[in-house]
């Protein structure tokens, strides 16, 4: 763009305008979400180009933060012990100030609508997270009803810290482990931190998104490596590349597709282009003696489809080896997201050696629901007992087979069925970090 006479600044602009394009096109909202950061990191960019200084937010006692939208370099400048809540006009529930605010365990509103302005500076306001609701000046008797709330939802997170360390039994005996789900590195520090027993899920596409070329050997070796290092002696779940036509990756060359939810995603792309499949698995293996590693595989329908994984796995250990490398041996799962695998899950569980059940595909596959769709809300009961029933009949026939079946999907913590998920016999719930104590309580209180 030099040659053609543009400048620096130009060229960061284009380069930001194809990408928040392509991640706005994504029917996944967390990767849709994204987008925000792309257009911050580009502007920061710019300002450097163009010698123009960064402006802070700084706040000199607690605060509630109102914003049109807040970016990842806006709030990494904010004292977060002198932040109170967070309110924002734009935004979703992956947002980066959603995503924020739940790591630091502080209330949020995002997509508010709010006219967010000087009039608001100074005013007393209360954030009620457990309602949706922004008072501004509430009446004294409100405000007193607020605050006595505030103290005990602070009183219950202060209980809640005590459960570490504590088993995850119910007080018949009954007992389930309760795991971690991260998406990059960085997120294991979380999952210590909430005394999580492992990671239940580690989302492997944080490696390929972002980027214009595969990621290397190495480059996932050294991620996984990592992880494992940091967990020590507790099992990690790797969960191999779940990229789609909904995740649009150019390097991929994916074609545009009617439905990408059905399409060519996750395990079908790794068998048709075992390439690239190889390379992860290779590092997956190779990081295997740092830790207790564990692989799962996504979209499987069929026993043929586990039998070739399996025949490729045996490929790569035995390069591995005759290569010098050494490597553990590691259980082999599958998640059960589609109503067909849950069907044959007899038949699947006699090829591996555990079950993880996706309940957000699970239910949209189930009930003919597009999750993503606002319209559908009310049609997407995460409790039908069609849903429910899958899942039971999942835990069941893993049982008959001598293997173990957990949940890692968003129903995972949802204690309104911990009782449930207990009395059928699942073994493990996966969980995000700052819901694993929560779930903790809820076994405890059974």
């Amino acid at each position: 763009m030099l040659e053609e006479g543009f400048n620096a600044e130009y060229a960061v602009e284009m380069a930001q305008n194809q990408f928040a394009e392509l991640f706005a096109a994504m029917d996944d909202e967390y990767m849709r979400a994204r987008v925000a950061d792309i257009k911050d990191i580009s502007r920061r960019v710019i300002r450097i180009l163009a010698g123009i200084p960064e402006d802070g937010i700084l706040a000199d006692e607690p605060v509630i933060v109102a914003a049109d939208d807040l970016t990842p370099s806006e709030t990494v400048k904010m004292d977060k012990n002198k932040i109170l809540a967070f309110v924002t006009a734009r935004g979703s529930s992956n947002s980066h100030t959603a995503i924020l605010a739940r790591s630091m365990n502080l209330p949020a509103l995002v997509n508010t609508g709010l006219e967010a302005g000087e009039s608001l500076n100074g005013k007393i306001g209360v954030v009620d997270g457990f309602h949706g609701e922004f008072l501004v000046e509430p009446e004294p008797e409100l405000l007193d009803q607020m605050i006595h709330r505030k103290n005990q939802w602070v009183a219950d997170l202060e209980a809640l810290e005590q459960l570490k360390g504590k088993d995850n039994a119910a007080s018949d005996g009954r007992r389930i482990d309760i795991f971690a789900n991260i998406g990059k590195v960085e997120d294991a520090e979380a999952a210590l931190e909430a005394d999580a027993g492992g990671i239940g899920l580690f989302r492997s596409e944080f490696l390929y998104l972002g980027r214009d070329s595969f990621p290397t050997e190495e480059e996932q070796f050294s991620s996984y490596k990592a992880v494992l290092e940091k967990m020590g002696d507790k099992k990690v779940i790797i969960r191999t590349l779940d990229i789609g036509a909904d995740k649009k990756v150019d390097y991929f060359c994916l074609e545009e597709e009617e439905n990408p939810a059905l399409g060519y995603r996750a395990i079908r792309i790794c068998l048709d282009r075992p390439e690239i499949f190889i390379t992860q698995l290779r590092a997956i293996f190779r990081a295997s003696v740092y830790g207790r590693a564990a692989i799962m595989f996504p979209m499987i329908v069929s026993v043929n489809e586990i039998r070739r994984i399996k025949e490729i796995v045996g490929q790569v250990k035995k390069a591995l080896s005759q290569e010098g490398y050494p490597i553990k041996e590691v259980e082999l799962g599958i998640m059960i997201e589609t109503p067909a695998a849950a069907l044959i899950s007899d038949r699947l569980a006699r090829e591996v050696d555990f079950f993880s059940i996706g309940t957000n595909d699970l239910t949209q596959y189930t009930l003919a629901v597009d999750r993503q769709n606002q319209k559908l809300e009310s049609t997407c009961d995460t409790h039908h007992p069609a849903i429910l029933k899958l899942i039971q009949m999942t835990v069941e026939n893993a049982h008959r087979a001598g293997i173990w079946a957990g949940i890692c999907g968003e129903l995972a913590a949802d204690t309104d069925l911990t009782e449930t998920f207990l009395s059928m016999g699942v073994d493990e719930l996966s969980v995000s970090p700052s819901s694993v104590l929560k779930v903790r309580k809820a076994v405890r209180d059974l």
